[in-house]
């Protein structure tokens, strides 16, 4: 996507991949940039907004900053003048995505289904356009899913084999295993791909594990007479761990139904190398324009998420408090703290050796001492490396340094 029109850098951005793309191609069918002109400028045989799929499964209720980033990007097609359908897989979420998965999904009742569904359709509304006529469908696949009869049911299976089945990712490692597969799980992503023929889809998105079944979907538009729908992937968010995918099973997640200081305290602590990902991913800030400074990068982040989703007044409470909390006041009224300089400190340097030069300790060694007991904190975070080295001031600059609940300082350049 190098050779990207400046008209469509939204597009692009936080884009893992776009099937099919042929970047020189002038043909609506090879290049989706190519498709996106022809509806807006009538050329060809189609002259109309297109339609951009985008389903959920609601197997749980409550959505993570993970689940965003399709949304976002649904919403950056919303404003670009196309319409936004919005799938909600009632009937698909009984059998569950196999993908990735080791073994078989609990299957949902239709009650647990439909309360999902309502909490998950709450929490979007800060993200999609719910008002402009004509931009946002939302759909339930029990319209179509729940009528098909046992011939419609033969003719989809009849153009899939169980080789490419086999070759899906999760499937081939269960099959090697010996672990079960059920003939169920086998019709989870033709029913994603008949999704798409019944909402006549033009892009479908979804994440990178999801490039099989929306090319499956690719295909059943062909078997039925269709014009084929685009893919666009976009990447997994990597949880507030740094480490593995953002997940509620694994506890490293940002709901969005938390409350505004609970987000704001959870992404003020984003790790430094996830800070560019996570500005890219989940908000519209200019990525040229980002602070330097990691941990001010951090409280711009935190502050820019909570208030898409709280409101900016929300969102400046809550950064208040969370400050007031690092400083060990407990409330929200700011505690007075004095500052440390470090341009005294020559880096690298030990963090003790700065522990004990801002004062919070008599010596190096009884700075040693406290960080061995758990006293010694930063921002909140508690230190349990003694030898911690400190690269460069940039790395301190602005965040709170404590010793036990009533010794602290803010480190400043």
């Amino acid at each position: 996507m190098s050779n990207i029109d400046p008209s469509f850098v939204w597009l692009e951005r936080g884009t893992s991949e776009i099937f099919p793309d042929q970047p020189e191609s002038e043909s609506p069918d090879e290049n989706l940039q190519q498709r996106l002109l022809e509806s807006m400028d009538g050329a060809g045989h189609e002259n109309r907004p297109l339609r951009i799929k985008y389903g959920i499964d609601p197997t749980g209720a409550e959505i993570h900053l993970g689940h965003t980033i399709p949304m976002r990007k649904l919403r950056a097609f919303q404003d670009a003048g196309h319409t936004a359908v919005l799938l909600i897989g009632d009937f698909t979420a009984r059998i569950g995505d196999p993908t990735g998965k080791s073994e078989v999904r609990r299957q949902l009742t239709e009650e647990q289904v439909a309360a999902n569904a309502k909490t998950y359709l709450d929490q979007v509304r800060p993200i999609l356009d719910f008002d402009t006529p004509g931009r946002l469908e939302i759909r339930y696949n029990s319209e179509w899913l729940a009528k098909l009869d046992l011939s419609k049911i033969l003719e989809l299976l009849a153009t899939t084999t169980v080789g490419q089945m086999l070759a899906k990712e999760g499937f081939a490692e269960r099959y090697e295993k010996g672990n079960p597969i059920y003939l169920h799980e086998f019709l989870y992503p033709l029913m994603q791909g008949y999704d798409s023929v019944a909402l006549e889809a033009d892009v479908e998105l979804g994440g990178t594990d999801q490039k099989f079944n929306i090319a499956v979907g690719r295909d059943l538009q062909r078997h039925f007479g269709m014009r084929p729908q685009f893919g666009l992937l976009l990447p997994i968010l990597l949880g507030t761990d740094g480490v593995q995918k953002m997940s509620k099973s694994l506890g490293n997640y940002v709901a969005l139904s938390d409350d505004p200081l609970t987000m704001y305290s959870k992404l003020e602590k984003t790790p430094d190398h996830l800070l560019q990902q996570y500005f890219e991913l989940l908000t519209d800030l200019p990525l040229d324009q980002l602070p330097e400074n990691p941990r001010q990068g951090q409280k711009q982040l935190a502050l820019e998420v909570v208030t898409q989703y709280h409101g900016q007044e929300s969102a400046l409470q809550a950064q208040e408090a969370a400050r007031s909390l690092v400083q060990g006041s407990g409330t929200t009224q700011q505690a007075v703290v004095p500052e440390f300089s470090l341009a005294a400190i020559q880096f690298p340097a030990k963090l003790f050796f700065i522990i004990s030069a801002s004062g919070l300790c008599k010596s190096s060694s009884d700075a040693r001492r406290q960080i061995q007991g758990g006293a010694v904190k930063l921002d909140g975070d508690r230190i349990d490396q003694v030898d911690l080295t400190i690269d460069t001031a940039s790395e301190l600059e602005g965040r709170t340094l404590s010793v036990g609940t009533k010794r602290f300082v803010r480190l400043v350049g």
